[in-house]
C-alpha cells in the first residue's frame, strides 16, 4: 500500500488529463497511487486513463460518477473512500504537477495541518503548445524557456524560480491566506475524514475551502507553501459556472465560519437514497 494518494479530479478534458499524468509520470518520488475522481466524463477520458493503466507507469483508480451538472464534492468523496493511505494529495486534471511535486508535499507535511499549494497558469496558446517531451524534460517549469515561448515576465514567475530559502521566504511574506485550494493542496486522511469530507450540497464556487474551513475549526493549521508547492494551470473555459451556486456556496461557507462547524451531515457518510 502506498504511503501517500493522489486524487485528481477530472470532466471531459482528456487532452489536459493526459499532460498531467505525463508530469505523474516523471516526479522524482514514486511511490504513490493516483486515483482519478471523473465527475461524469465521456469515453475520450475513459481511454486516457486505460491507456496509462496499461502502460503500467502509474497505478491508476478510476472513480466515475454519471454526469449530473457540477458535482466535484460527490466524486471526491467516492475518490477518498478509495483510498487507503495516510496521506492525501488533492490536485486537478488540467495542472501539470511540477517534478518535484509529489517530494515536496511528502517532505512539508507535518501532524496537525494541510498544506496550501500554488499553481502558476499558463494561457491557452501555451498551455496547448506544451508537449510530452516538454514535459519530461522538465522544459514547462522553466521560466526561460516559457517566456521564450511567449509568457509575459511577471513575478508570479519566482513560483517557478525559487528554492530553499528564498521559496520559504516568499511562503512567509506573501499576503495570500493559506487554504485549502483542490488544484494542489494536501492533508492527513484521517482528518479529512474526521470532518466528514466534502459538503455534497455544494457546486462551483469555494466547495474546497469550505472543507479547509472545517479542518481549521477542528484546529487543523494551514500552512502556506504556494512557492514550494508548484502546478502549471492549463487555460480552459468554466462552462458549468453558474451565479446561482456561488450564491449558495457562500451561505454555507458563512454558516460554517459563524457556527465554527467541525462537521458536515453532508459529507462523506451521506447515505444513498
Amino acid at each position: 500500500m502506498s504511503s501517500v494518494s493522489v486524487i485528481i479530479s477530472t470532466y471531459n478534458q482528456p487532452e489536459w488529463l493526459t499532460k498531467a499524468l505525463w508530469g505523474f509520470e516523471g516526479q522524482t518520488y514514486k511511490e504513490f497511487d493516483i486515483i482519478i475522481a471523473d465527475d461524469g466524463s465521456t469515453e475520450a477520458t475513459r481511454q486516457v486513463v486505460q491507456k496509462f493503466q496499461q502502460k503500467n507507469t502509474l497505478n491508476i483508480t478510476h472513480v466515475w460518477q454519471e454526469d449530473d451538472g457540477f458535482q466535484k464534492t460527490k466524486i471526491l468523496n467516492k475518490a477518498i473512500k478509495a483510498t487507503q493511505a495516510a496521506y492525501l494529495i488533492f490536485t486537478d486534471g488540467d495542472c501539470i504537477p511540477r517534478f518535484d511535486l509529489v517530494e515536496k508535499h511528502l517532505e512539508m507535511r507535518k501532524k496537525g495541518c494541510f498544506l496550501s499549494g500554488g499553481y502558476y497558469k499558463l494561457p491557452k496558446e501555451l498551455s496547448a503548445k506544451i508537449s510530452e517531451e516538454d514535459i519530461h524534460a522538465k522544459k514547462c517549469f522553466d521560466a526561460t524557456w516559457l517566456v521564450e515561448h511567449g509568457l509575459k515576465k511577471s513575478f508570479k514567475l519566482n513560483k517557478l524560480t525559487a528554492t530553499g530559502a528564498k521559496a520559504a521566504f516568499l511562503n512567509w511574506i506573501t499576503p495570500t491566506k493559506a487554504t485549502w485550494d483542490g488544484n494542489n493542496a494536501s492533508g492527513w486522511r484521517k482528518d479529512i475524514i474526521t470532518v466528514n469530507g466534502f459538503d455534497e450540497r455544494m457546486q462551483y464556487g469555494g466547495e474546497d475551502r469550505e472543507l479547509g474551513e472545517r479542518l481549521m475549526n477542528l484546529g487543523i493549521k494551514p500552512v502556506q507553501a504556494r512557492y514550494s508547492l508548484v502546478t502549471m494551470h492549463l487555460d480552459h473555459a468554466q462552462g458549468y459556472v453558474k451565479e446561482e451556486m456561488i450564491v449558495k456556496n457562500n451561505k454555507i461557507r458563512k454558516q460554517t465560519k459563524t457556527t465554527k462547524s467541525t462537521w458536515t451531515p453532508f459529507g462523506l457518510d451521506t447515505k444513498e437514497e
